[in-house]
């Protein structure tokens, strides 16, 4: 009898530590797993896209170029994308449609608090590679047309971009200034390619377009038609600077586009931003990638993209990667 009942007690011993042992090898394999996990951020990049905007901006002219930069020094296959700009731009890189964007600065910070097209659809996801170059705000129309102020806008069909981008904001901005809104105005939700095209057919009277000057969409129509570009008398431009801080007073030299004298008007800035989850030691190349062959650039603006600017105007938090690059080289 005390042997069947040593022998019973054996037999639940034995089955108890398998048991355990069960249990030890299935919180190992959660473990393995929950590790795997936490490791998903950190996928290997094997393309990058990179957002503009309208081929006929700024943003698509460098694109190109500075997508080739970041393929050839970071061995990752690279990609400037045509997109809706800077707005829409914030978004796709939410969205995780997009890696890289060129944004305004002014955008950038809505986006980061919430704020006007972004109330309620805060991007809290995306920061800053670097700042660029200045994007003058530019009110274009032809000398034909006899508009020569902002008042001179009552009642004519006018472009504003689309609603919810950086130019529609910059428009609205300036048209507050100078005591109008878009009520005011026929407004036309048009990109810069077909504010140039609509301008030349006299469809419509003028145009917002905020870009990097010169601008290839002024030039084209430049070539066709004798453009005026309306000026930002000083007096506007010192209340709009006091209300929205982000914008900064600009000067269209003359000669651009045609121009017999130098036109004053104001500018925001233009910057790349990044997805947050793109890795230090990637989001660092990339950075170094563009700023160490800016000088290569044939736009323009290209003389303007320098590592020692490349914080000035930065409203929103910097990708740790890209502060490693220009801490080492703004020392």
């Amino acid at each position: 009898m005390n042997k069947k009942l040593i022998g019973l007690i054996s037999m639940l011993l034995i089955a108890v530590l398998a048991l355990a042992a069960c249990g030890t090898s299935d919180d190992a394999a959660k473990d393995d797993a929950a590790k795997g996990d936490s490791n998903s951020s950190d996928k290997e990049y094997k393309f990058l896209s990179v957002l503009t905007g309208g081929t006929q901006g700024t943003y698509y002219a460098l694109g190109g170029a500075i997508a080739e930069f970041i393929e050839s020094d970071t061995g990752v296959k690279t990609s400037a994308e045509v997109s809706q700009a800077s707005a829409a731009n914030m978004t796709a890189l939410k969205d995780g449609d997009a890696e890289i964007a060129f944004v305004q600065t002014d955008i950038a910070y809505y986006a980061q608090e919430g704020e006007m097209m972004f109330e309620g659809d805060k991007v809290d996801t995306v920061s800053a590679i670097g700042a660029l170059y200045p994007e003058t705000v530019q009110l274009v129309t032809l000398d034909k047309t006899g508009i020569k102020t902002f008042d001179d806008l009552k009642g004519k069909k006018v472009s504003v971009g689309a609603p919810g981008s950086g130019t529609y904001a910059n428009a609205e901005q300036l048209l507050e200034i100078h005591g109008l809104s878009m009520d005011d105005i026929k407004p036309q939700n048009l990109d810069f390619g077909e504010s140039q095209e609509s301008l030349q057919a006299g469809q419509i009277d003028a145009a917002f377009i905020t870009a990097g000057t010169p601008t290839g969409a002024v030039e084209g129509l430049n070539a066709v038609a004798k453009v005026f570009v309306v000026p930002v008398e000083d007096a506007k431009a010192d209340e709009l600077i006091e209300k929205y801080k982000y914008y900064a007073k600009e000067v269209i030299p003359a000669g651009t586009y045609g121009l017999a004298e130098d036109t004053p008007t104001v500018s925001v800035g233009a910057m790349l931003v990044i997805q947050n989850e793109v890795p230090e030691d990637l989001a660092y190349e990339i950075t170094k990638a563009i700023y160490d062959n800016a000088p290569k650039l044939q736009h323009a603006k290209g003389k303007l993209i320098k590592a020692e600017t490349g914080l000035d105007g930065i409203g929103i938090p910097v990708h740790p990667g890209a502060q490693k690059y220009f801490d080492e080289v703004n020392k």
